[in-house]
């Protein structure tokens, strides 16, 4: 196979895809701009970079996002190995040390024998897959597409100005914190001791005092010519305030099974995740946050234990790009107009970070079989990617979805199955995870 692949961007979507391709035998030329300057979101020059939390998701088997993990191992997903040689305690989720991710996957890529990387901010794919002599090229470019790039793909594939807004949570300096007012507790587990996650605590007055403060707060505004439409599973905390005083104590203020052992429940609780295996800063788990950078060190500093809080970096907001995959892509995630050119990761409407991975693994699989002359094979909707693909190609009104059981089709419980009301929907999850691994078993080994 002397088939050449351009691939645009070294994200997560685009370093599985050029990692893929180049344990396959494919020759990868893998273009990154972030060493020549980063984006507004970016904070160090390695790839992979995590931007908006620590944590690659469940790890239970038997969650959408365990599914989905499974069926990336079967790809050989670099970012999953990665992400394990780089953990850190999170409980049932696989979180990472960030900087040692990135450096992980960094280094595994350049060091390829199959991979060529430039420092490059192309803005062109037609002519840069001309002037390197590629046959393809993945443009994985992210939901941050630089200026040039995303004016040509407007200019040349789609004319739709689609997007929403993502938003960062704060890191806070684990030392600046009063941990007489915290304590370590994972959800549902008595194991205090070991627990990863450290609980702000909230009573009544406090909480709804947070939320009338968030709601208040100077928030960075949206340019005249734009508008916030931000992804519903990613809401910025203070819009959660916004929507009602309770949103965010259902949401990520949930107090249930945070209580600890002989008293009663907070009324509410800002939960803490470290940031590294020193535990020397925390993420504000689910607290992304549109309040500019002096009005989140106020507000911040009204929960429990925040009075003298450092910030290692605050919150912000950014626009993420995505396309109308279902009117401008086939079903491999080539494009209509140019089918040399195949899209992957976020800017394809998947969102979260194992989804934009596994999105490049999707893409990087479907060019590979093209590139062995074999034919077009669609994934069971049973599978995690499978289910991926087919939302993104036949939603009719485009918005970005994570993994989700939503998204696959449901299990038929038996009769006897549906009398016991209490764990039916967990029943109906752990069969349908079964299934799906089971599927993409059986679809592999046919292929």
């Amino acid at each position: 196979m002397s088939a050449k692949v351009l691939v645009i961007g070294a994200g997560l979507a685009g370093s599985d895809a050029a990692f893929l391709l180049a344990q396959s035998g494919i020759n990868v030329v893998l273009a990154e701009s972030k060493r020549l300057k980063l984006n507004p979101a970016q904070k160090m020059p390695f790839f992979a970079e995590l931007v908006c939390t620590n944590s690659l998701k469940s790890k239970l088997e038997h969650s959408a996002h365990g599914l989905l993990k499974y069926e990336m191992d079967g790809l050989g997903s670099l970012i999953l190995d990665s992400g394990r040689k780089n953990a850190i305690p999170a409980g049932d989720a696989l979180a990472v040390e960030r900087e040692g991710f990135s450096k992980s996957v960094t280094q595994a890529l350049s060091e390829h024998p199959n991979i060529e990387v430039i420092d490059n901010d192309i803005s062109d794919p037609v002519q840069a897959m001309k002037e390197l002599e590629a046959d393809y090229v993945i443009v994985a470019s992210g939901p941050l597409t630089n200026s040039g790039l995303s004016d040509w793909m407007k200019e040349s594939i789609f004319k739709d100005d689609l997007y929403f807004y993502d938003a960062i949570a704060p890191v806070v300096d684990a030392d600046s914190l009063d941990y007489s007012k915290l304590y370590f507790k994972d959800r549902y587990k008595d194991n205090e001791e070991d627990a990863d996650y450290l609980n702000v605590p909230l009573d009544e007055p406090t909480y709804y005092k947070f939320i009338e403060e968030l709601k208040n707060a100077d928030k960075v505004q949206p340019k005249d010519f734009e508008e916030y439409r931000f992804f519903e599973s990613c809401l910025p905390v203070d819009l959660m305030a916004e929507r009602g005083p309770d949103t965010a104590r259902f949401s990520c203020m949930k107090p249930v099974g945070l209580e600890q052992e002989g008293e009663e429940i907070p009324y509410a609780v800002v939960q803490l995740r470290k940031e590294n295996l020193l535990g020397s800063a925390f993420n504000m788990v689910g607290f992304q946050t549109r309040l500019t950078y002096p009005e989140q060190k106020r507000v911040f500093s009204m929960l429990p234990g925040f009075q003298e809080a450092q910030f290692i970096h605050l919150g912000s907001v950014h626009r993420n790009t995505f396309l109308n995959a279902r009117k401008h892509l086939n079903w491999d995630m080539s494009s209509k107009e140019h089918p040399q050119i195949y899209f992957a990761g976020q800017i394809t409407g998947v969102e979260g970070y194992t989804e934009s991975a596994a999105s490049g693994l999707y893409v990087a699989w479907q060019l590979l079989r093209r590139i062995q002359n074999k034919e077009f094979v669609q994934w069971p909707v049973e599978t995690g990617i499978g289910a991926l693909i087919n939302y993104i190609m036949t939603v009719e009104s485009p918005s970005p979805s994570n993994i989700n059981f939503g998204l696959i089709p449901r299990v038929e419980l038996t009769k006897e199955q549906r009398r016991f009301r209490k764990g039916r929907k967990k029943l109906k999850k752990e069969l349908a995870a079964a299934r799906a691994r089971e599927t993409f078993d059986k679809f592999m080994e046919k292929l």
